[in-house]
């Protein structure tokens, strides 16, 4: 045993040295061991976990796309083809009401005086005009020929108001005798180059053989124009007097704004393209494929395409809402929906590719791919320090002892197996990994905590969020289809209402500003003598409002048939109203009840509009008296009464502030002088063109500008008692 420099060498000294030397290095090397093991199976279970919360992802994203997809897509499709189906059913409207027009002036022509009509002039070419136009070899000499233009020459004004009011590019009459009247603003296009006027092959015009050959109103095929050489349609029908052919009505649509609506379509992997009765496609965006347009006399019949999944899509899109399908062409997966046009029997086809449906939920993927990543990158990382950080910690162990290499070991491995067992416990609904004070070590393994914590924190908010914006549309979406139903299942829709009471003719109309409305109207047989009316605004819109109108026109039908007048009607029901009316509503009415035998009418307004009144072979004018209050404002409120007498051939029209409220883009109000002048374009119209009339001059007015309160409307006419026979 030697000593030096106060060291023992070769006694209990070395001995313990030697031991605690051992020692040391057996934990070392152990926990060397255990931490690059516990370090593996980390790692492991970390790629597990996040292979199970990327599949999870993309199952939930997918389906959320999936239902976004079928609800937005559907809905799109569907409106596009409502829209086009107003297109052409405002021409079929004209050429019904022209040909009911012709009809009157060929059964009585005794009554019009002739009406002289030009030909085209250039000077006029850009305003609109009337203009008469023939066929080579027509006959101007012949008396008939010459009666029969000056009596069609009274339709110009009327022609010359569809014009200018519906939807279509030209209208126009044409005669047997190779003769026909046309309005339209583009008189210049008459004339070739070299400034003579064009003559037209009338009977060989397929809008005018259509009519012969079918007798009945028909569109023909998309086409030409003769004049502008513009892509369009024709919808003609014939006119008959005393089983012949009397003439031929029609009016001409361009459908260049279509073609280039359908032409910008396309996008992100999606188009729409326009299907014809034959199964051929009419307008579409695509040069290549199935989807392209070619000529009639070679376009497939695409109702009888070998793939059969894209020929029942095309012929069930003709016919009815197809909702979201599925179809492979050359290929490529498609979503596609369709959508009839249904009065030209036609379809429009939204067809997007999956793949860019799709794309969303491999964006997702691959960030979530690249989060993934950057945090193993910063694991390893954080590991790699953490070895080094072993290696110094050997060095250490020998110079502070046992103890400080336990104290060490243990800060080392404890959080480490802390954040193993809770990455191990995640799954399920249990996604969220908090960085908790055990974790907190300042070195890589706080780091690699923090991102687990974050990681999961973004995962489990997208997922929230998806869920909660899904549920909430579903909801939404139920309750307003369950109120619009609701609501429009209370108000009479059958018209005529009474169509055993030859006494009066009644029609009511009701145009919500949101999927339900406050607005409401009624009309009821009080007993076989009398008969009541009721219009009414409910403060508010949607839902609440809705609810508030159907209880109120229920106590008021209710009080009425129970034999109360109208002021006790409404006191009855104010009082009923004003009852737990905790969110403030209140109703606005003008009811009345009319003797239906003598046209004695008591009427109560509470706080409502001024109702018009025409007297036969005068024009309306507003019954101004002085109002009640409105309905559920103040309990045991007085009514007063109004009476007013009902002439044969007088008119009543009842609206609510909708009307004389719509506003255009400038914030002007449509008013009550608007109003009346709609009323008087045709005062001895039937209460249902009375309707359509100012509904027109509303549209007119407020040009697409959007509707800020519901539209409801009423007219009855008085044809008088019964005459006994």
């Amino acid at each position: 045993m030697k000593k030096y420099k106060n060291i023992v060498i070769g006694g209990i000294q070395q001995k313990v040295f030697n031991l605690v030397l051992v020692t040391i290095l057996l934990m070392m090397a152990a926990y060397t061991v255990v931490v690059i093991h516990q370090a593996g199976q980390l790692a492991a279970l970390v790629e597990e976990t996040n292979a199970q919360q990327k599949q999870s992802i993309t199952q939930i994203s997918q389906g959320t796309m999936d239902a976004v997809l079928d609800a937005s897509f559907t809905d799109s499709t569907q409106m596009q083809a409502m829209l086009a189906d107003d297109f052409f059913a405002d021409a079929e409207n004209v050429v019904l009401l022209l040909a009911d027009y012709a009809e009157h002036l060929f059964a009585d022509p005794d009554s019009y005086s002739p009406r002289a009509v030009a030909p085209p002039d250039k000077a006029l070419d850009g305003e609109i005009s009337a203009q008469l136009l023939w066929e080579e070899g027509a006959d101007f000499s012949d008396p008939a020929l010459r009666a029969r233009l000056g009596l069609v020459g009274n339709l110009a004004d009327l022609m010359t108001a569809l014009y200018r009011t519906a939807h279509v590019d030209s209208c126009y009459i044409a005669l047997p005798d190779g003769v026909m009247l046309l309005v339209d603003d583009h008189a210049a296009s008459k004339f070739d180059e070299g400034g003579n006027l064009i003559t037209i092959p009338i009977h060989e015009r397929v809008w005018y053989t259509n009519a012969v050959e079918k007798g009945e109103l028909s569109f023909t095929d998309v086409t030409t124009d003769l004049f502008t050489g513009r892509i369009s349609v024709m919808c003609s029908v014939p006119v008959y007097r005393e089983g012949a052919l009397a003439a031929v009505i029609g009016a001409d649509l361009f459908l260049n704004d279509m073609e280039a609506a359908v032409s910008a379509s396309i996008k992100d992997g999606s188009f729409v393209c326009i299907v014809n009765e034959n199964g051929h496609i009419v307008f579409s965006p695509q040069t290549e494929g199935v989807f392209r347009v070619l000529p009639a006399d070679e376009a497939q019949d695409l109702r009888e395409s070998e793939d059969r999944a894209l020929a029942e899509f095309i012929s069930a899109a003709l016919t009815e809402n197809t909702g979201v399908r599925t179809a492979e062409i050359a290929g490529e997966a498609y979503y596609m929906a369709g959508a009839p046009i249904r009065t030209m029997n036609w379809a429009i086809v939204a067809v997007v590719s999956k793949e860019a449906m799709d794309q969303p939920t491999a964006m997702l993927e691959t960030q979530y791919d690249n989060i993934q990543r950057g945090a193993v990158e910063r694991y390893e990382s954080g590991l790699g320090n953490a070895k080094r950080t072993i290696i110094v910690l050997i060095f250490i162990v020998f110079a502070l002892g046992s103890m400080a290499a336990l104290l060490v070991s243990k800060r080392i491995v404890k959080p480490l197996e802390a954040i193993t067992r809770r990455v191990s416990s995640l799954g399920g609904e249990d996604l969220q990994f908090f960085v908790e004070k055990e974790y907190r070590t300042g070195d890589e393994i706080e780091l690699l905590a923090e991102s687990f914590a974050k990681l999961s924190a973004k995962t489990l908010q997208y997922v929230d969020k998806v869920k909660t914006v899904t549920a909430e549309k579903e909801r939404i979406g139920a309750e307003l289809h369950m109120a619009t139903e609701i609501q429009a299942s209370q108000l009479p829709r059958l018209f005529p209402p009474f169509p055993q009471r030859s006494e009066f003719d009644i029609f009511a109309s009701m145009t919500p500003a949101k999927e339900v409305g406050g607005d409401f109207y009624d009309f009821f047989l009080v007993d076989d003598d009398h008969i009541a009316l009721v219009m009414a605004d409910v403060s508010g819109k949607g839902v609440p409002a809705a609810l508030f109108m159907m209880v109120s026109r229920v106590l008021i039908k209710s009080h009425l048939q129970g034999g109360e007048s109208p002021k006790q009607a409404l006191a009855s029901v104010n009082n009923q109203l004003c009852e737990g009316n905790n969110a403030g509503f209140f109703v606005t009415v003008w009811l009345a009840v009319i003797e239906i035998s003598t046209g004695k009418g008591v009427a109560a307004n509470a706080g409502h509009e001024h109702p018009a009144l025409r007297r036969a072979g005068k024009p309306y004018e507003l019954v101004v008296y002085r109002h009640s209050m409105a309905v559920a404002t103040l309990e045991d409120l007085p009514f007063r009464e109004h009476s007013f007498q009902l002439e044969p051939g007088d008119s009543l029209f009842v609206y609510t502030d909708g009307v004389a409220e719509a506003t255009n883009a400038e914030n002007e109000l449509f008013g009550p002088e608007r109003m009346l002048a709609a009323l008087n374009r045709d005062p001895d119209a039937t209460p249902e063109q009375t309707l359509r009339n100012v509904m027109d001059g509303i549209d007119a007015f407020v040009a697409g500008a959007e509707q800020f309160d519901d539209i409801t409307m009423l007219c009855l006419k008085y044809r008088g008692p019964k005459k006994e026979k």
